[in-house]
């Protein structure tokens, strides 16, 4: 039995269409060793997530705030006693990130203002990962 992988690769692709739909097909992909290969637009579009170009940077390339804000794929909250907000994000691959916040009086809690302090812990999780998903296809593992 052959042991089992995982890995990331920084890679260039550009969508071929069908003439007669203009509908995207697949991809034509370029890897960093100059193999070209041709991916099935399903297959492609569930191992490849499109990164900002970013020329400041040695990489070329960065995670961007819509970036982040698109890997949510849904959020679920709720109050838990009377001065909990607890957040359930749900990403596009299907990892689950759980925030809490919490007030001291009652009196002062609200739900909206609990879940804004819980997104914006939640999008700097997201970042992050973001981030060393990209450091990962970019330097590997070495």
């Amino acid at each position: 039995m052959m042991d089992k992988y995982i890995g990331a690769k920084l890679i260039q692709a550009e969508p071929e269409r069908n003439p007669i739909t203009k509908e995207i097909t697949g991809y034509k992909v370029v890897y960093p060793d100059g193999y070209e290969s041709w991916s099935p637009k399903d297959v492609f579009e569930k191992a490849y997530m499109k990164v900002n170009d970013n020329k400041n940077l040695p990489s070329g390339v960065s995670i961007g705030p819509e970036m982040v804000d698109d890997f949510i794929a849904s959020t679920e909250t709720i109050t838990m006693g009377e001065t909990t907000t607890v957040v359930r994000c749900v990403l596009r691959n299907g990892f689950d990130i759980v925030e809490s916040s919490s007030c001291v009086d009652p009196k002062n809690y609200d739900e909206k203002i609990g879940k804004d302090i819980c997104m914006g812990s939640i999008k700097n999780k997201i970042w992050e990962l973001l981030g060393f998903l990209l450091q990962q296809a970019w330097q590997g593992i070495n």
